[in-house]
């Protein structure tokens, strides 16, 4: 498994997160299980938010974790708040960190968060009331490492004059069919195409510049919500791309769209949301290789970009 430095942050963490979304689905005894195949394969990062399941993959993890015979600090736990669905805000007030914070800790039954990232952009934040809240999750030994997650640069910005705390993780989505992170910059001043138009603020060098980790959520999936694009009709000529790369390098065609991701000089990290062990294992061959840059350019024009 490919490690990752995080500057002022965790140090050898793996290029693959098992994201933990989904593991309401499964009964305690198969997240246990889940949870100990991903940490054979090296993947010791769990990534997790308060609203997942409406706390119950926090405490579906929670459950599970004694069973795996791992010690807390055997792994890496992260969470995220900030979203409250039941009443239709985002919400940064030291009120709402600090109370999910302490509800988060208490369904994962452990004492510590690794990572804590604020969820979704709150409109009407107060920078000096998070970094409030920061000083007093880090005194109590809550927190260790904090970032932010669908955050454009200028919020980073803003916030670093009022923590003191290092920002080191933004999580965004990304992937082969979303790849504004980068389009951007290879259109830049182009009239001709909707893929000139900034619409990150310029994130990745951001992030690069500044020592923040990128953390990229759906790396399969198309949009939002709209399915995966491995094995999708309605992209033969991105199937047919993944299906040759990942048959030279030896990976599914799965694999091969993840490989796409870690063959970035950024050191991102890829979440992966599968609940399925073989399917996990499959996709963490991904950190095994590293493409060339030909084929990787041949999976970025595949999806559908062209080089000006």
């Amino acid at each position: 498994m490919k490690l990752i430095d995080v500057a002022n942050g965790p140090a050898e963490v793996p290029a693959i997160i098992q994201g933990c979304m989904r593991m309401p689905a499964l009964d305690t005894k198969a997240a246990a299980d889940l949870i100990r195949c991903a940490y054979e394969l090296g993947i010791n990062f769990f990534d997790h938010a308060n609203i997942y399941g409406a706390g119950e993959a926090e405490r579906r993890f929670g459950d599970a974790f004694p069973m795996t015979g791992l010690r807390r600090e055997d792994v890496i736990i992260q969470s995220k708040c900030g979203i409250c669905p039941d009443r239709k805000v985002f919400d940064w007030s030291y009120e709402e960190i600090v109370t999910s914070v302490d509800e988060s800790l208490e369904r994962l039954k452990t004492d510590y968060l690794d990572v804590l990232l604020l969820h979704r952009p709150d409109l009407l934040y107060d920078p000096e009331e998070v970094a409030e809240a920061f000083d007093a999750l880090e005194s109590a030994g809550k927190v260790r490492h904090f970032g932010m997650s669908n955050v454009p640069p200028m919020m980073f910005e803003v916030l670093k004059k009022y923590v003191k705390q290092p920002l080191v993780f933004d999580q965004v989505q990304f992937s082969m069919e979303q790849s504004q992170l980068l389009d951007q910059t290879l259109f830049m001043n182009n009239k001709t195409t909707d893929m000139s138009l900034m619409r990150d603020g310029g994130l990745l060098d951001y992030c690069r510049l500044h020592d923040i980790t990128i953390q990229c959520w759906s790396p399969l999936q198309l949009g939002m919500f709209g399915g995966n694009f491995v094995d999708n009709p309605a992209y033969p000529e991105l199937n047919k791309a993944i299906a040759e790369v990942g048959e030279k390098y030896g990976l599914s065609r799965s694999a091969a769209a993840i490989a796409f991701i870690l063959r970035h000089p950024a050191d991102m990290q890829v979440i992966a949301g599968t609940m399925n062990k073989d399917h996990l294992a499959d996709l963490a061959a991904a950190a095994d290789v590293e493409l060339s840059r030909d084929d990787w350019y041949k999976l970025y024009l595949a999806s559908g970009k062209f080089l000006p």
